[in-house]
């Protein structure tokens, strides 16, 4: 009953959540990858060599790719380092779209001119035209995800239209949703801006997890209340609105809590002991939970509360 009696205190926190966060995306701006911009991918690998009982990974540093790579005519790039130090390593280059003469110049680059061995492991090229139809499919496929969710809570809480309407719950928690991925964007924003962190595919495809998420832990305590009224409906009580959202929140907060911390144990596995590939997955999907829990418990359900206040005036 707190995060309903004090909602107005939370309105207030997810207002400062959701400035800060779009603060971010316009200061910093986002960080496409070559998946929506068009570019080339290239993994190497160095092999091990062997002295006496020892297998030594023969990765040169970051830093002297870096330099190496500068004195190519290749525009702007970004290295990232695959697998173990000590076994197995190599590195991911993200470049524009290369040539063939100026890929070999690359892997000649990455060999730092002959003195290591390299292993290409994989060349991928994406022109422009089909990065930008992978954006504008993303955003569709972000907007018909919206929509359907709108009306399926809509179709679910159709007997429910007392003192909220139906289709408020819908409104309700897509209002959640966009808290729930515009916290991430935001914090992706910043990391672009500070450590070269990419939007990509699996960018999106975390988005899309995250509102399938999220709005099913808010279904969740709506389902609840919609229970409650029917309840309330068949034993002719005529119990005040924000007492029954109140009385729902305290019967599943703890499931959501619990839930989400499970999941969040997983995603913080992944990310720290998980490849390098799989990190931002797990970044994002990890602020994604933290933010859909918040919104699920201090942002839709005292929303619903100020909703039914409003109809019944």
């Amino acid at each position: 009953m707190l995060i309903v009696k004090y909602r107005k205190i939370f309105f207030i926190l997810t207002g400062l959540i959701i400035a800060a966060a779009i603060s971010s995306i316009s200061i910093f701006g986002l960080n496409f990858g070559i998946d929506f911009t068009g570019g080339a991918i290239t993994e190497v690998s160095y092999p091990e060599i062997v002295l006496g009982e020892e297998n030594i990974n023969t990765r040169p540093s970051k830093e002297s790719l870096e330099t190496s790579l500068q004195n190519l005519d290749i525009g702007g790039f970004s290295i990232r380092p695959t697998g173990s130090p000590s076994a197995d390593g190599g590195y991911i280059l993200r470049t524009q779209d290369l040539t063939e003469e100026k890929r070999v110049e690359v892997l000649d680059a990455l060999s730092l001119g002959g003195e290591k061995q390299v292993i290409q492991e994989r060349f991928n090229s994406i022109g422009p035209t089909i990065g930008s139809e992978l954006r504008n499919k993303a955003f569709v496929a972000i907007g018909i995800v919206v929509v359907a969710i709108i009306l399926f809570v809509a179709f679910v809480f159709r007997k429910v239209s007392q003192p909220v309407s139906s289709w408020k719950y819908g409104i309700v928690a897509i209002i959640a949703l966009i808290h729930d991925v515009l916290v991430p964007v935001g914090i992706f924003a910043f990391l672009g801006y500070s450590v070269g962190a990419e939007i990509d595919i699996l960018f999106v495809m975390a988005l899309l997890a995250i509102l399938g998420y999220s709005v099913n832990d808010t279904i969740v305590v709506f389902d609840r209340v919609r229970e409650n009224l029917r309840l309330n409906r068949e034993n002719n009580s005529k119990e005040d609105f924000e007492l029954t959202v109140g009385k729902s929140l305290n019967q599943t907060y703890a499931r959501s809590i619990n839930t989400s911390l499970t999941t969040l144990f997983v995603l913080i596995a992944l990310f720290f002991i998980g490849s390098e590939a799989t990190q931002d997955f797990a970044l994002v999907l990890a602020t994604g939970v933290i933010a859909g829990t918040y919104s699920s418990i201090f942002l839709a359900t005292p929303l619903l509360v100020a909703l039914g206040k409003r109809s019944s005036k």
